[in-house]
């Protein structure tokens, strides 16, 4: 008689942990351990966020406060691109010239200087925040004059940024010197930079070559975009550097950009779908260049009215691209 032999089961009991830190879920079978990487759900940039948003729809989104309390909730490396217009500090209570009229300078007590140490520490305190937020291909615009470009550019530098260009924005129709001692100021600087020297940014060069800039006479057709640019009003190359009467139905911030200059700007360094910044954000030229280009936006600012403003902005560009 045979006997039969009894095979022995192991029965293996499957132990399954989440590992907190690692995103790891660690499978015991038998006496053998694997860890397996598990794809945990993303959490959403804007959950970080404790602040409630003052205006959020369609990826476009505004907050009413101080920058930097914002910028500190945001997570690490989850920016691709700032554009910030910060203060110039040239409120000092001077006089130019507009539509023909003497007016003064001064936009506001955010736009008065406080002493060259103090504007410059205002400025290290956001750059260093945004690089925070930034990620590790991220890129930064700084636009501003000679009241301020130098300060930003230094801490820029000091930071750890890697400058890629500094662009000349040419304004041909600039408001007359009233002094008559000085050259009449007819640009404004802006600064790009990575985030990180070792990074790859976004750049796109076919666009920025090939792409119709016929209101540009600086951009020759077909060749390299130049680091000069000129950003017109209307048809005629020869008006006004300010933004079409069109942006500014609502209202208009004292410092608002062209909806133009964005756009290059936007078009040039970021991607459909891409998550744009702007921590002083005004009347967010930048989320309206941000949402007519496929790209998420947040916005920033400590002035209500402002942010008013961007609401009927935003909500007039909407129905248009509907």
């Amino acid at each position: 008689m045979v006997k039969k032999s009894k095979k022995k089961t192991i029965k293996n009991k499957k132990a399954k942990y989440i590992a907190k830190r690692t995103n790891k879920r660690v499978i015991k079978e038998g006496f053998v351990t694997y860890d397996v990487s598990v794809k945990l759900p993303e959490k959403k940039i804007l959950s970080y966020i404790s602040d409630k948003p003052y205006f959020n729809k369609d990826n476009f989104v505004l907050y009413h406060g101080d920058s930097l309390k914002i910028l500190e909730q945001l997570p690490e490396n989850s920016i691709d691109m700032v554009f910030a217009d910060p203060p110039y500090n040239l409120s000092n209570g001077g006089f130019t010239v507009h539509a023909g009229r003497r007016v003064s300078v001064n936009k506001g007590e955010w736009d008065k200087s406080k002493g060259v140490d103090s504007d410059y520490e205002f400025h290290l305190k956001w750059l260093a925040a945004c690089r925070r937020v930034l990620k590790k291909n991220g890129t930064l615009w700084v636009s501003g004059t000679y009241h301020s470009i130098y300060q930003c550019g230094y801490a820029i530098q000091s930071l750890g940024y890697h400058i890629l260009n500094d662009i000349a924005w040419f304004k041909p129709t600039a408001s007359p010197n009233l002094s008559c001692r000085y050259f009449t100021a007819s640009h404004e600087t802006l600064i790009w930079a990575r985030k990180d020297k070792e990074g790859k940014h976004t750049f796109n060069y076919d666009d920025m070559k090939h792409k119709t800039w016929s209101d540009d006479f600086f951009k020759n057709e077909n060749k390299q975009m130049r680091s000069v640019w000129h950003i017109p009003e209307g048809e005629s190359v020869w008006v006004s550097h300010t933004p079409i009467r069109e942006e500014k139905i609502f209202g208009k911030h004292p410092t608002q950009k062209p909806l133009t200059l964005l756009n290059r700007i936007v078009l040039a360094s970021t991607k459909e779908g891409d998550v744009v910044l702007d921590p002083f954000t005004g009347s967010s030229t930048t989320g309206l260049s941000a949402a007519q280009n496929n790209r998420k936006f947040i916005g920033i600012d400590m002035e209500e009215k402002y942010l008013e403003l961007s609401k009927l902005r935003f909500n007039n560009l909407n129905k248009k691209l509907i």
